[in-house]
């Protein structure tokens, strides 16, 4: 039979041994590397007569067994004399010589090196790099401790591998150095193995827990990178990483006020130590509250030393790598051409890479067909944390639209020719399992278990699969039976489409009001829901909030359901009365959602509804319906109600301090399909939306932008750098929005204000970042 992929889940079986330990000793030189590898292991059957290593593109020297190198299956076969019974302990020595490359970015590669250097040299081992290394069973069950021996050119500043340094730098003959590293705490995936040579600037922070438990935090960027700017990305670390143990532990909401109170004790302690003053009374106040609550927190790292190491050589923006995670170099740090966007993504990745520590490291998915796993709930976590620092709106509406984006947004990708299920039938290449499938789709299926659960029966339940599975591996079934404990909806029955399908539904719903026949009151709603592009054996289960609000934006009705047929009604029972309907709360279900409302229930969600993903789609859905308008030729302009509607949205300062200009993105598209492509027409429209903003509320936008700008420099001040500069974020999205729709006036004034922030951009960064 034909194989359509390369690779199938039943290719990852039971392995025939269980690795123990690996000892492994690195001689590096520029443009080879000698690898001599002693593989410790058990065997789990009878009759072992031979072991298949994985072995891609070595030299082979030496092997302690007899042996044939399969090179056009990258596997080196070892042929044991007399076969080996079952729990039998054995070990093979192998000597190989492997030669980086620069564009191979798998195994041992060169990345950038600072003028005058020795190469730099990293590793990057996800998937099978590592067999690139060392011959080795290149499995993520192949789980095991390492000892590292580095030895190198001693004009190198720092030789890295994963664990605690257990020999420090010793030197040897002609100008070289040894180094040993012992990883014998989290036994560790192959793919997570990290070796590394290169000439850095270290800075480095101490990290302390609240029960005083230290490790050394440290951040190895290009030499020259300034002292204030390295801080400041080991304090945005620093504090990620506190916020895990705080605020994801298996008590998380019970602990809430709790931890809330030790984060704040624990930033005082933090300042007073960085002044050198005595600890010992917030220290006491911190104890007795761990004392009194006997609180069960989240992850706590084991290692000694945990290290960001800049890289610029790879296929992927941050790679965890256990106590060492490579992030790219332009993301690892604040800097003066860095964007706002690029601010954001490096508050989320650090948060990320240290969480694999425990989702990914500890505990590992079974096969590739679990990366998704790793990640989705990794980036779930990364979410909690963005929210913590920006604010839950600001995070779920970013994420929200990152759903919508025309084009190049996760629901186009996910209906296009290249999308594939989160877990899907099988796959060529694991970078194919690399996409917003597994990094946004994924993460959202995760949500939607949250949602069935309930946020406190979540915790507990990743909780449970953490401390079953920690240290060993886990399939997504194994995941989802943790989480079944808690819920008596049958989970693996609402995985499977999730899972394996592409794709998401299409809900159409009619809504239809019950009322007295006598009194004509309304006495209850009734919704029908269809999902349209699904067939009666393949349709979507998913929880689906409903709420009603009345006038005054008061929520009057409130109901999470569980919708698990292809067509289904739900009853709002006892609903007498409501302005208008927030269908599907918060993506409550990954799903575009189909329902008419009047334009004025439109307006008055795009206002009122508390849930900003609903506001968001009913402003959205206005501004289609203008946009359609004028394409249509129905009306020249956009309408004053709109007009006014939006400066109202822009100029709302608690809003726009708290959602920046997310709730007025305008994308350059339109939902009818008529229009869709029609991009030039959809520019002069969007154009043509500017110029009226601006001919309307010209002065009022000037003041709006100086009203800003004087915020931005108020929160100059603020020596708490993390946070207000998630703040300033949000306020020069404002600015930005203000200067663009003026400049469309052409007038001079404005268009010399553009070419100052351009000219003059770095001006707006703290003054230390200047010097």
């Amino acid at each position: 039979m034909t194989r359509e992929f390369k690779y199938y889940p039943e290719d990852f079986g039971d392995l025939p041994v269980k690795v123990l330990h690996m000892d492994l000793d690195f001689d590096i030189y520029e443009d080879h590397t000698v690898v001599l590898s002693t593989l410790y292991f058990k065997t789990l059957i009878d009759e072992l007569t031979t072991l298949e290593l994985n072995a891609k593109n070595l030299e082979i020297v030496e092997v302690s067994e007899e042996y044939e190198y399969l090179q056009d299956k990258d596997v080196l076969k070892i042929n044991f004399g007399k076969a080996l019974a079952k729990n039998s302990e054995m070990k093979i020595t192998t000597k190989v010589v492997t030669r980086p490359s620069w564009n191979v970015l798998e195994g041992l590669y060169y990345d950038i090196t600072p003028e005058g250097c020795p190469c730099s040299q990293i590793t990057q081992c996800q998937q099978w790099g590592f067999q690139r290394i060392t011959p080795c069973i290149d499995d993520m069950t192949a789980k095991c401790t390492y000892k590292t021996v580095i030895r190198a050119d001693k004009r190198y500043t720092d030789y890295i591998s994963n664990g605690d340094i257990s020999k420090d730098i010793v030197e040897i003959e002609n100008d070289r150095i040894r180094i040993e590293y012992l990883n014998n705490i989290t036994p560790m995936a192959t793919y997570l193995f990290f070796l590394g040579v290169g000439t850095y600037a270290t800075f480095s922070k101490e990290f302390e827990y609240p029960d005083g438990a230290k490790f050394d935090l440290e951040l190895l960027v290009p030499p020259g990178s300034d002292f204030a700017i390295a801080n400041h990305a080991l304090e945005v670390l620093y504090d990620s990483i506190m916020w895990i143990h705080l605020f994801t532990g298996p008590d998380k909401y019970e602990n809430w006020d709790d931890s809330m109170m030790i984060y704040d004790l624990l930033k005082k302690r933090d300042e007073l130590k960085r002044n050198g003053e005595n600890v010992s009374l917030i220290t006491a106040q911190i104890n007795e509250i761990l004392k009194a609550k006997d609180l069960k927190l989240g992850y706590k790292y084991t290692g000694t030393v945990y290290r960001e190491i800049g890289m610029q050589n790879s296929d992927f923006g941050g790679m965890e790598n256990v106590g060492n995670t490579t992030i790219t170099t332009n993301r690892i740090m604040p800097h003066v051409d860095m964007s706002d966007g690029g601010y954001e993504y490096m508050v989320k990745v650090k948060a990320h890479e240290f969480y694999h520590n425990l989702n990914g490291s500890e505990v590992t998915g079974r096969s590739p067909f679990e990366i998704w796993l790793n990640e989705a709930v990794t980036v779930f976590i990364e979410q909690e944390y963005s929210a913590f620092v920006f604010g839950y709106d600001y995070e779920r509406l970013d994420t929200v639209l990152g759903f919508l984006a025309p084009t190049s947004g996760t629901f186009a990708l996910d209906e296009g020719v290249a999308s594939m299920p989160i877990e899907p039938l099988g796959f060529n290449d694991t970078n194919e399992l690399i996409t917003g499938v597994t990094y946004v789709k994924a993460p959202e299926f995760v949500r939607m278990i949250e949602t069935i659960l309930g946020k406190s029966k979540f915790v507990k339940a990743l909780d449970l699969y953490h401390t079953k599975f920690k240290h060993s591996n886990a399939s997504s079934s194994q995941w989802l039976d943790c989480m079944q404990e808690y819920t008596e909806v049958n989970l693996h029955d609402f995985a499977e489409n999730w899972l394996r399908l592409s794709g998401y539904p299409h809900l159409q719903v009619e809504i239809v009001s019950e009322k007295n026949e006598n009194t004509k009151e309304l006495q209850g709603v009734t919704l029908s829901l269809d999902q349209t592009n699904a067939t009666k054996g393949k349709h979507w289960t998913f929880p689906f909030v409903v709420a009603a609000f009345n006038q005054e934006g008061e929520v009057v009705y409130e109901k999470q359901f569980y919708i698990n047929s292809k067509t289904s009604k739900i009853c709002l029972e006892g609903l007498k009365d409501y302005a208008f309907l927030s269908i599907n709360r918060n993506f409550s279900a990954f799903a575009r959602v189909n329902f008419n409302q009047t334009l004025d229930q439109l307006y008055m969600q795009a206002k009122l509804d508390n849930d900003v993903a609903n506001r968001y789609l009913a402003f959205m859905h206005i501004l289609d319906l203008e946009k359609l308008s004028i394409l249509n030729a129905k009306q020249d302009e956009f309408s004053d109600r709109f007009l006014d509607f939006y400066f109202e949205l822009l100029s709302d300062q608690e809003m726009y301090t708290r959602l920046g200009t997310l709730l007025v993105t305008n994308f350059e598209s339109v939902e009818d399909d008529k229009f869709k492509y029609k991009f030039d027409k959809l520019f002069q429209v969007n154009q043509k939306l500017k110029l009226a903003l601006a001919n309307r509320f010209e002065n009022k936008i000037f003041d709006l932008y100086n009203q800003v700008v004087a915020q931005i420099s108020d929160l100059d001040a603020d020596d708490n750098y993390h946070y207000s500069e998630a703040k300033k974020i949000k306020l020069r999205q404002v600015k930005n929005l203000c200067l663009s729709l003026l400049a469309s006036l052409e007038k001079t004034e404005y268009l010399e204000l553009v070419k100052d922030q351009y000219l003059h951009a770095r001006q707006s960064w703290p003054a230390q970042f200047l010097e």
